[in-house]
């Protein structure tokens, strides 16, 4: 079968990682390839590596250009593809790269982003319990942030295995600067970032705190708390995020490799790393991948797990290539790899 593709959104790094992974992906006919501002320039100015596409000029994001495609990938700046999305039909798969459609809670919603509600379509996180079934019965995909896809796998066998409770999580992560698009800003500039970490968002602000709580709630925590503080990495891309929860009763740390192994044994994309080796993202970079430790802080009682995965893959636009395949009764793993470029 061919699947015929458009990306709304394709000259920013999202749009870009997409049109990547998509080239590499054997069913897969790249259509229309859109943007708001950039529209009518070359997709090469934009994109350099993807010379495959070197004929191609960006058009304008409207239904006439994105009409008659099997698949949608939006990667739109938040609170514009709800209204993309209403203009296609019910047939279309669209898949949101955004956090338009994240959320259930529409009060949350608004209390983080500040507009209405678009509503609430299937989460693209495959590795929750039940959802493969959920993204293959639907034609809406709302991709998760790459900040809760990495806390929420590196707290998930954790929560689904009653070792914590969901109370008192702490996550830091640090992330590249991918994970803040292409938009000009000082604190992204090579002179502010280069041999520089920073902390933002900090104290329960950023916009990704009520995504990662509604994760742990529907992995059993009754009443989840997180303290989550993102720090700007001097790297491009990838995500390092340690997170720690109190242990719900004093469990050898044995156990707690077992139900990791346990859980995440059959997954295609997540690896828990042998004893003793610790996550780095250079190991991940360019890849599906998500590379997991646990271990006990025995003298502090908690769980200690670190993950790591790149932001735009793993994280956005090959959680997006997964959820996709899933959708269109694919091999969940088509068009990705696990093998990053390193060093």
């Amino acid at each position: 079968m061919t699947i015929k593709v458009a990306v709304a959104g394709a000259t920013g790094y999202a749009g870009g990682e997409l049109l990547r992974l998509l080239l590499g992906h054997p069913e897969v006919e790249i259509g229309a390839l859109t943007a708001g501002s950039n529209a009518g320039t070359p997709l090469l100015a934009h994109h350099q590596n993807l010379t495959p596409l070197a004929d191609r000029t960006v058009v304008e994001t409207t239904t006439a250009h994105l009409a008659g495609h099997d698949v949608v990938f939006l990667a739109l700046p938040h609170g514009h593809s709800a209204a993309v999305a209403a203009e296609l039909g019910p047939d279309v798969l669209v898949v949101d790269a955004g956090a338009d459609h994240r959320l259930i809670d529409p009060a949350e919603w608004t209390r983080f982003y500040g507009t209405e509600h678009a509503g609430t379509w299937p989460y693209g996180l495959p590795e929750l319990p039940g959802q493969r079934e959920v993204l293959a019965a639907t034609r809406r995909i709302a991709v998760p942030g790459c900040y809760p896809t990495s806390v929420t796998l590196a707290l998930l066998p954790a929560l689904t295995g009653g070792l914590v409770t969901g109370r008192d999580v702490v996550a830091v992560a640090a992330s590249g600067t991918s994970g803040a698009g292409k938009s000009l800003k000082s604190n992204l500039l090579g002179s502010e970032v280069m041999g520089s970490l920073s902390a933002y968002g900090v104290g329960g602000v950023h916009r990704h705190v009520p995504e990662m709580l509604q994760n742990f709630a529907l992995l059993g925590a009754a009443e989840p708390t997180l303290s989550f503080t993102p720090v700007l990495a001097p790297m491009p891309r990838g995500i390092l995020a340690t997170v720690t929860a109190p242990l719900a009763e004093d469990v050898p740390v044995e156990v707690v490799r077992a139900t990791y192994a346990a859980a995440y044994g059959e997954e295609p994309f997540v690896t828990l790393l042998p004893e003793g080796m610790w996550p780095q993202t250079q190991s991940i970079v360019g890849s599906n991948a998500v590379h997991l430790q646990v271990t006990v802080d025995a003298a502090a009682g908690r769980l200690v797990a670190v993950a790591a995965l790149d932001n735009l893959t793993k994280g956005t636009a090959g959680g997006a290539l997964q959820s996709m395949n899933l959708a269109l009764g694919l091999p969940e793993t088509l068009g990705l790899t696990t093998i990053g470029v390193a060093p």
